[in-house]
């Protein structure tokens, strides 16, 4: 069985790739505003970064220079 959010992902990315509008006898193409091709970057980026929390936090051990260990 295909996973619906991922079916869900590949539709976010196939209309965020195709054109907004397309005209049939004139062949004008209207491209998506890019406002919402930044929305759906980020969105997409996120359900990514959410998939995998160790990716999203990182934690760092901090020693001052000249500190006894």
């Amino acid at each position: 069985m295909p996973d619906p959010e991922s079916n869900l992902e590949q539709k976010i990315r196939d209309a965020a790739a195709g054109p907004a509008r397309a005209s049939n006898e004139t062949g004008s193409v209207d491209q998506q505003p890019l406002g919402e091709l930044i929305d759906a970057d980020r969105y997409l980026a996120s359900k990514e970064a959410a998939a995998n929390p160790r990716k999203a936090l990182r934690f760092t051990k901090l020693v001052p220079p000249g500190a006894a260990g």
